[in-house]
């Protein structure tokens, strides 16, 4: 693992924090892990999360078009909904959206 790779994972964390400093405590969020550059991301970000609606992973890959991809995975390792073109200050949204915190 590089240092670009852990930068982008911090990176990702603190937008997560500054947007709502208490989401990774409600997601019971752990386990965190950077992830390396591959064909279809930069970077990214996987943790896993304990919800009330979610149990299982998030994976935030950062793409080549600077914006997010994430990947909701439950305990199965099944990838459950991926969610496309995401822009950090919608990430908050989109992760409770799947915890069932937001109407559509």
């Amino acid at each position: 693992m590089n240092n670009t790779s852990e930068q982008i994972a911090r990176t990702i964390l603190n937008q997560i924090k500054y947007f709502d400093k208490s989401a990774l405590m409600a997601w019971g969020a752990k386990s965190f892990c950077s992830l390396s550059e591959n064909k279809t991301r930069v970077g990214g970000l996987s943790f896993q999360v304990n919800g009330l609606t979610h149990k299982g992973w998030v994976t935030i890959e950062l793409d080549w078009l600077d914006t997010y991809t994430v990947i909701f995975t439950n305990k199965k390792r099944e990838v459950v909904k991926t969610i496309e073109g995401v822009y950090c200050d919608m990430l908050i949204d989109v992760i409770d959206y799947i915890e069932g915190k937001h109407a559509a």
